[in-house]
């Protein structure tokens, strides 16, 4: 994924999944379509990734050292 949003919410007290869904209706409502990749730093997640219903459709959630603890980089995954 090259091209998405960024997410952030550090509240330890708001579950993951709740955390993706805020995401998943923001970057609908901005952009008009709907996300289906979700990256989020491995202390974040559990043991590898995770599918969770983003109320419009699957977003799958990976593991990505890259994105900072309590940040989500949303988008659609690249097809290539």
């Amino acid at each position: 994924m090259n091209v998405g949003m960024l997410w952030y919410d550090n509240d330890p007290r708001t579950a993951l999944t709740m955390k993706v869904n805020r995401a998943v209706d923001y970057y609908r409502q901005k952009y008009g379509c709907n996300p289906d990749t979700c990256l989020v730093h491995p202390s974040m997640l559990g043991e590898g990734p995770d599918l969770m219903d983003g109320r419009e459709g699957k977003v799958i959630v990976r593991p990505n050292r890259s994105v900072l603890p309590g940040h989500l980089w949303i988008g659609i995954e690249d097809k290539n």
